[in-house]
């Protein structure tokens, strides 16, 4: 899947807490300057939420249609408008993942601290953990069995498959769309969105983000931390990085 690359920025955010968090004048603003410069912004929604969610969010007009939706944390990976899984992306993943949900339930079923969220993605395992109570020895457990554990905002225990996060499967995504690194700006507000940070694109990390994540990012020199929460704060980081002059705002 190789596209031509008009693109003068993508912008690969986040939802809850960074994209969606704003009120409705500001976003009404930004979103549909976004449809209008479609053909110059690719959209990514890089988000812990369900591709299906994502999906009713954009036909009920609460958010515009990306380009490219890595849902449940990077796991899930469809095309933004026919919402059709991108094969070449995706097989990798569920071959990793071999259908483990059933099996890391199994191997959890007696650990305390931790309860399943009433979700069932399809290549990863969703809890609640109670800080106060989550055991070492279950977070070893799962990477003993050869998985990965994502623990943010004191409330979400993500187990992934080895190597695969929201991070990761950008690259990977980049890389097949041969698009250009210096055009992409991430944006985050969770531990969740270390791994965006982490891969050494421009990253807006927002106003409101966990105070675990602002002390991650001390170290990484490509993060700009905005002092504006959500939506503000990416428009605050467009400017920081000189692309806001694309959405003419003053």
């Amino acid at each position: 899947m190789i596209i031509s690359n008009p693109y003068q920025l993508t912008l690969a955010t986040d939802l809850d807490g960074t994209f969606l968090e704003g009120d409705s004048e500001i976003k009404n603003v930004f979103y549909n300057k976004l449809v209008r410069l479609r053909e110059h912004v690719m959209l990514i929604y890089v988000t812990g939420r369900p591709v299906e969610t994502v999906e009713h969010f954009c036909k009920m007009g609460y958010l515009p249609h990306p380009h490219f939706i890595i849902g449940d944390h990077g796991t899930h990976i469809v095309e933004g408008t026919s919402f059709q899984v991108i094969e070449q992306l995706q097989n990798p993943i569920i071959q990793k993942w071999n259908n483990s949900n059933n099996a890391l339930k199994e191997l959890l079923r007696d650990d305390i601290g931790i309860e399943l969220q009433p979700i069932d993605p399809p290549y990863r395992v969703a809890y609640y953990y109670d800080p106060d109570h989550l055991q070492d020895e279950t977070v070893q457990k799962i990477i003993d069995a050869g998985y990965d554990v994502i623990l943010s905002s004191d409330v979400y225990l993500d187990i992934l498959p080895t190597g695969v996060n929201k991070g990761s499967t950008l690259l990977n995504l980049l890389n097949e769309l041969h698009i250009n690194y210096e055009t992409v700006i991430t944006c985050g507000d969770s531990l969740n969105d270390l791994s965006l940070f982490q891969t050494g694109l421009k990253g807006i990390a927002v106003g409101n983000s966990e105070p675990k994540l602002i002390t991650k990012i001390k170290a990484l020199k490509n993060v700009y931390h905005s002092m504006m929460p959500g939506l503000l704060g990416i428009i605050d980081g467009l400017r920081f990085y000189k692309k806001i002059q694309l959405f003419d705002f003053n």
